[in-house]
Parts: structure tokens; sequence; C-alpha cells
């Protein structure tokens, strides 16, 4: 099997698998979903790869056991990172930067889910950095918890769940096999289209709004009272 070559070699998704196995798998996508020394590690590319392993048995383990640890560790991750956002507050916002923080992507988090609100849990998820980012702010937002935690279990069930069993219904494809580089990037690319569709709709429905004309009104004035009044002056100076 083929392997993607997008930085050094300890971020390989199949160097990862063959030197820590699945506890590996595990901490890597606990430490990318809540806490903020993991925004650069590969989330999407390694749970495809991990579940194209297990079909083709060079990760021994069942593919439902995987998926249900995945899973557990997407969530405990999501909330290690909400209960960091809870506690650290406000302050995260004056963190000055450094070789593994930047503000600037705090911002795009807070961004994410002041747009989207409690479902950016779930779309987050599909979105590299972003997911990483976002159960923080939702901590710092003092978000619901009992909202917090529905989202948080059924994003990280389709994100950790979903994207293993992609690569194990895969895993017995020849072409997968021949071309998993070209698979790792249509991943990737895949996990924008959620947002582009949030993205298109917040502008039609942006449009709409802004097309709709409002009625003038004078201070102090409800609608409507302008045109009766100008028509009683014209009666009054008659």
């Amino acid at each position: 099997m083929n392997t993607l070559a997008l930085g050094p070699q300890w971020l390989d998704p199949d160097y990862l698998i063959a030197t820590f196995g699945l506890i590996g798998v595990l901490v890597i996508v606990f430490a990318e979903s809540g806490l903020l020394i993991g925004f650069f590690l590969p989330g999407d590319s390694l749970l495809f790869t991990t579940g194209l392993l297990v079909t083709t048995n060079k990760l021994d383990r069942p593919l439902w056991l995987v998926c249900c640890l995945v899973v557990l560790a997407a969530v405990l991750g999501d909330q290690a990172g909400y209960l960091f956002g809870r506690k650290v507050g406000p302050s995260l916002f004056k963190r000055p930067d450094s070789r593994l923080f930047k503000q600037e992507n705090v911002e795009k988090a807070h961004e994410f889910f002041e747009k989207y609100g409690p479902k950016s849990l779930i779309l987050a998820r599909f979105v590299p950095i972003v997911r990483t980012f976002t159960p923080i702010v939702a901590g710092v937002s003092r978000m619901n918890y009992r909202s917090f935690l529905v989202f948080n279990v059924i994003g990280g069930a389709l994100w950790g769940a979903g994207v293993t069993l992609l690569g194990a219904l895969l895993g017995n494809v020849e072409f997968v096999h021949k071309n998993i580089e070209l698979m790792l990037v249509a991943i990737v690319l895949i996990s924008v289209v959620p947002i582009a569709i949030e993205f298109l709709r917040a502008r039609s429905k942006a449009k709409k709004q802004g097309a709709a004309p409002v009625p003038p009104t004078q201070p102090g004035r409800p609608h409507g009272a302008t045109a009766e009044s100008a028509r009683r002056g014209r009666h009054a100076k008659r």
C-alpha cells in the first residue's frame, strides 16, 4: 500500500499506526479533538487508514471495537477541550502567539461557533484545526453543558465511526490500494463539503433578507404613520 507524504514521516498515518498501533490512534484522536497541541495531527487520514488496515487484517482488532474506541476518544477529547475552555475563559483570547499556538486559530473557531451555534460541534469535526478549537470556544462561551454533550456525542460518532467505516468499506477495493494518496486527499476535500453547504445557505438567506424592502419611517412614529400625516397636513393647508 502506498502512503501519502504530506509532511514529515511522524505525521504519516501508515507510519503512526505501524509504530504505535491502536493506542496511538486513540491518543491522537483524543488530542486532536480538544487539546491545543493537537491541531496539526492527521485526524481524517488517520481514521481512514485505520479502517482500511482493519479490513486488510494489518490491524488485528475487530472493526466494531475500533469504531467504538475511536468514538469514545473523540468524545472525551471534546470534553477535555470544553472543560479547559470553561476554566481558562476569556484569557485564552489574550494569550500571545507561540510556535504551537496561533491566536488566529482561536478567532476562526470562535467565528465558526458564533455563526453555526451548537451544530458547529458536528460540522467542525470534519474541518481540520477548527475541530480542535471549537469545543474549547464552546467552553469559553459557557455553552449549556447538556446541549454540548448531545452534539459532542453526535459529532464524535459521525466523524470517528464514519470516517473509519469509510476506510474499511473501501479497503477491499483494488483502486484504493493503488491510489491511497488520492483517497486521502479526497477525504480532506470532502470534509469541507458540509461547511460549503452551510455557507451557501447562509449567503442565500442573507440575500433574501437584504432584498426585502423596508418602508421609511420618521423618528418616533410607527410604520404607516408618515403617509397618513402627510394627507392630514394637506387637508389642513386647504
